[in-house]
């Protein structure tokens, strides 16, 4: 079956065919092929040794998530999320294939033909994949003729990428979006933990709008050069950096290792005269991205003895955020840590991978660790396969309304399978799974292709998770001073924080009561 529309103008024609991703022919000619949706065989989980290109995420402020395979240990990876991958796991015949051509004029700017080749990419991806099979009730092949001939006669690529965004809002879901190349490279770094420079934080001082450096990461070779919080990055290979803000200036130190970048710094207490700058040069490396922070705290139990509770928080859903908990875990077993405390408090999310992943160390058996909900409505559990923790020591997690998208999904899994006592605030609410992929011209297009439910079935978007304590002033002011004297007595920072206070007296009413959770 072939359905054929055509816009009659007296110019060279876009002409799409049915498939999966674009590919040229000879110009004027684009061929793109879109399988039926309401056609297609079910797609199901493959093997944990299958991957694919096309990445599917839980995405939240820009993070992304790999959908090659859940790990060994997991299974039954839901139809929702399978959609989204390409033929090596989902099975479609050509017999059941709508043929879909659709002509188009061709704009006379070279920079607008760009774009609407990215328009018909993207536009075949939703029409395949995103979680509303009504895409917010209109037709969405009409929407793409109408968004053409409005870039049509437009004479700038700015121009005809706010057509195309204008077109992804008519969807009525705010996941659902398209990136710049520049900001898909930023997306990747982050969620790959992992990019060549120089280990330097940097932002625009919102005063002077003068970029000052923040932090530099343990070992890299800003750290090891001396440089300090506070100063100010005046000059990057002899480029002032008056009017650059701090994503172009982060873009100049990055760089292939074993490459050199030399910058100038003003110091803290500098004058404006070159007397008060250094100069300093610096080798790129590889730069370790570590979403991972923990300390021990130590505390005196009721009958007098030493105790010791370890404290994680972990800030993203990278790439390596399940192997580096894993280390950090360990390292704590092996100083006799007797419980823990695992902070999720304003993580908005990353890789739902790395979210189960994370579970899978606390947990163990074949349990649940989340549902998802695919475009045709039908549910799915993704499980474990006989897992084993790496600790069932006492633990309690931390939660608020920062607490987004796979730390939702963490969260739920750790908590409806009896593993941990959520402390905090009720969590943000996203429960949704986006995929992304990379276009054509370099940019990145996310798409939320399912929803999820906690293990116990529990909707979390615009819901989100409520804790099984808050920390409020009144939870602290319950708490007795003799307790809280036993509490973080060495650890300064922690002892000032009200949940992890919370949380630590969960944890010795737990090992009172002789009850792992």
């Amino acid at each position: 079956m072939e359905k054929i529309v055509t816009l009659n103008h007296d110019l060279p024609l876009l002409h799409f065919l049915n498939s999966r991703k674009p590919f040229s022919i000879p110009s004027p000619i684009l061929r793109f092929s879109s399988f039926n949706r309401r056609k297609k065989r079910p797609c199901l989980a493959s093997s944990s040794e299958t991957e694919t290109k096309t990445v599917t995420v839980s995405e939240s402020h820009g993070v992304i998530v790999d959908n090659c395979t859940v790990g060994r240990r997991l299974l039954g990876l839901a139809a929702a999320v399978a959609v989204a991958v390409s033929s090596s796991i989902c099975c479609d015949s050509p017999a059941l294939a709508e043929s879909l051509t659709i002509a188009f004029p061709v704009s006379r700017a070279r920079e607008v033909t760009t774009v609407q080749r990215t328009l018909v990419e993207a536009w075949g991806l939703i029409r395949e994949t995103f979680v509303d099979p009504t895409f917010n009730h209109q037709d969405w092949d009409f929407k793409l003729q109408q968004t053409m001939l409005e870039m049509f006669p437009l004479r700038s690529a700015d121009a005809a990428y706010g057509k195309l965004k204008a077109m992804l809002s008519t969807l009525g879901d705010p996941f659902t979006r398209l990136i710049s190349p520049k900001e898909y490279q930023s997306f990747r770094i982050g969620s790959d933990g992992n990019l060549q420079g120089v280990g330097l934080f940097i932002n625009s001082e919102p005063r002077t709008g003068h970029l000052v450096v923040m932090s530099c990461i343990e070992g890299s070779p800003a750290d090891r050069a001396g440089i300090h919080e506070g100063e100010e990055l005046v000059e990057i290979n002899g480029e002032k950096l008056d009017g650059v803000d701090s994503e172009a200036a982060a873009q100049k130190l990055r760089g292939r290792v074993g490459t050199f970048v030399t910058i100038k710094l003003k110091s803290v207490n500098g004058s404006r005269t070159d007397s008060g700058i250094r100069e300093v040069k610096l080798p790129r490396d590889y730069i370790k991205l570590s979403p991972i922070s923990s300390a021990i705290i130590p505390h005196t139990t009721p009958d007098g003895r030493l105790a010791k509770t370890g404290y994680v928080k972990l800030t993203a859903f990278s790439q390596t955020a399940a192997s580096d908990m894993e280390n950090a875990v360990h390292e704590m077993e092996n100083q006799d840590v007797q419980s823990y405390i695992l902070d999720l408090r304003n993580n908005p999310g990353g890789l739902v991978k790395a979210g189960l992943d994370v579970a899978q160390l606390w947990l163990d058996g074949d349990e649940t660790l989340v549902y998802t909900i695919d475009r045709e409505g039908v549910t799915s559990p993704i499980n474990m396969i006989n897992g084993h923790a790496v600790t069932h020591d006492p633990l309690v997690v931390l939660v608020n309304e920062g607490s987004a998208s796979a730390s939702e999904i963490l969260a739920g899994a750790l908590h409806d399978n009896g593993r941990a006592i959520l402390v905090g605030n009720r969590t943000f609410g996203k429960g949704k799974i986006q995929s992304v992929t990379e276009l054509n011209d370099g940019s990145a297009l996310f798409v939320t292709v399912a929803k999820y439910l906690s293990p116990s079935l529990h909707e979390i978007d615009q819901v989100g998770i409520a804790p099984d304590v808050q920390c409020t002033t009144d939870m602290i002011d319950s708490l007795t001073d003799e307790t809280l004297k036993k509490m973080n007595s060495s650890v300064p920072l922690l002892d000032t924080d009200s949940c992890v206070v919370v949380a630590e007296h969960e944890l010795e009413t737990l090992r009172s009561n002789g009850t792992a959770s």
